[in-house]
């Protein structure tokens, strides 16, 4: 476990404007500057300016997948007093589901609130009964999006992030879903992942995204605990982490999580490490990549050597050429599956998330990260992820890459082909519609807990 704190960024609440202006003006329109312009431009506009915002008062740890994230959630579960979220794109009832659910229903006992919910789709796997278990103990239980239920169906359109909050203060973000396969089981090691795990500011932020969640329906979600406050300004001074919760939702004009990398490939001056398990980008970060590796950018990308989904993984060694071609290092990592969606920039700055580099993540998927701003923290995690380079990783070169001959370059054609099509025929229908929470409570708490200062920044 990677644990860091220090840097000197503030954030504005800009979405405490937001939500006061979708909470108290009716009119369609707005009048600003002299010029009418629809009320959703106006959020979009606002929200633009916020989600540039890197909070301050955070404590940051990598945490490893496998027995290291499980140990560290059952902690948390097991010392919360206030209220637990739960949002995870796959839930298994397998050993390591009933583990976690065991102790959820021993956190109601205790009188904590826990909210659970599950993409409709790839949790889909849980019984009936054991459903019925988590919601007659009390846990209040969703699943994202069920299948062909609701007025705007999207099939493409799933809940893939893996996100936890506690007590509002300690939060979890990353890839790890809930199954024995993300788990250390005997004679079988996790797959490879990673999360980041975020004390502070941040986790405040995590909270009102996952009560947001929660809006359609007709459970009423807690508020922040009354102390919050005071465990914000616990935090001391030394410890503060500069971290911006990053969201990507298509359909709701959300593409911050792109943009992220999107910048990151624009202002790198020496080097890139990036690790992802499907690795597929749009033809504009391509580009951008492209043109940080002329620029002289040192540019390294570990993906799966094992794949749980072969068709993506050939698909995906199809771009390979091109990537040699562009002086893009490529590394295949061994162990097992690799599943990690993480990224480090010029040592001073990392993104670490449920986000891969792809469309399907880009335009369809509800994604979460979180980007942060330090460089002690990202030079150990470069130097983690180097670690991984040389003693775990398979490095493909021209000559190796080659050895597959004409059948092979056809087949990983044939499999990008068909990815992209697949894609095509899940979001063709999407339609972009605003995002517009009513207004709850504590949809002010931004102002109440956060200070009202601001550093606008671009990623590096």
């Amino acid at each position: 476990m990677i644990d860091i704190s220090i840097s000197h960024d503030i954030l504005n609440p800009f979405n405490s404007l937001v939500s006061f202006i979708m909470a108290t003006i009716d009119q369609y329109h707005f009048f600003l500057k002299g010029k009418i312009i629809k009320l959703g431009k106006l959020k979009r506009l606002t929200m633009r300016k916020a989600s540039k915002r890197y909070t301050l008062r955070n404590k940051v740890n990598l945490v490893k997948g496998g027995s290291e994230y499980f140990s560290l959630l059952l902690e948390l579960i097991h010392n919360a007093t206030h209220s637990i979220h739960l949002q995870f794109y796959i839930y298994d009832d397998d050993d390591t589901g009933l583990l976690i659910a065991k102790a959820l229903i021993e956190a109601v006992k205790r009188n904590v609130k826990v909210y659970f919910m599950a993409d409709g789709y790839a949790s889909q796997v849980m019984s009936k009964a054991f459903i019925a278990m988590l919601k007659k103990s009390g846990i209040y239980f969703k699943y994202f999006k069920p299948l062909f239920r609701g007025k705007s169906f999207y099939f493409g359109r799933r809940m893939h992030q893996k996100l936890v909050v506690v007590d509002a203060r300690y939060a979890l973000v990353g890839g790890v879903n809930i199954s024995n396969k993300y788990n250390d089981m005997p004679g079988k090691p996790a797959w490879m992942d990673y999360a980041l795990y975020v004390q502070g500011e941040a986790a405040v932020k995590l909270f009102q995204l996952c009560s947001d969640m929660w809006q359609s329906s007709s459970v009423t979600v807690c508020g922040l605990p009354g102390d919050i406050g005071n465990f914000l300004n616990s935090i001391k001074q030394k410890e503060y982490c500069s971290v911006r919760v990053r969201v990507n939702d298509w359909v709701r004009y959300k593409n911050q999580i792109w943009k992220s990398y999107f910048e990151l490939f624009n202002h790198a001056s020496k080097s890139i490490i990036i690790m992802c398990s499907y690795f597929l980008p749009g033809w504009e970060l391509m580009r951008r990549l492209s043109k940080a590796a002329k620029r002289g950018v040192k540019i390294k990308i570990i993906l799966a050597g094992q794949s749980d989904v072969w068709v993506a993984k050939n698909a995906e060694r199809y771009l390979y050429s091109w990537m040699l071609k562009n002086n893009i290092e490529i590394y295949e990592y061994q162990p097992s599956v690799l599943h990690a969606k993480i990224a480090v920039a010029d040592g001073h700055w990392v993104t670490v998330g449920s986000y891969n580099i792809n469309n399907i993540s880009a335009h369809a998927s509800l994604e979460v990260n979180l980007d942060v701003r330090n460089k002690l923290f990202a030079q150990q995690v470069q130097q983690q992820l180097e670690k991984i380079i040389n003693e775990n990783c398979i490095q493909i070169t021209k000559e190796n890459y080659a050895a597959g001959g004409f059948l092979k370059t056809l087949w990983q054609k044939a499999s990008y082909l068909f990815i992209k099509i697949v894609l095509r025929l899940f979001t063709f229908y999407f339609k972009r519609e605003m995002d517009i929470p009513p207004a709850r409570g504590d949809e002010n708490i931004s102002k109440h807990v956060i200070p009202d200062h601001a550093e606008e920044s671009a990623v590096l």
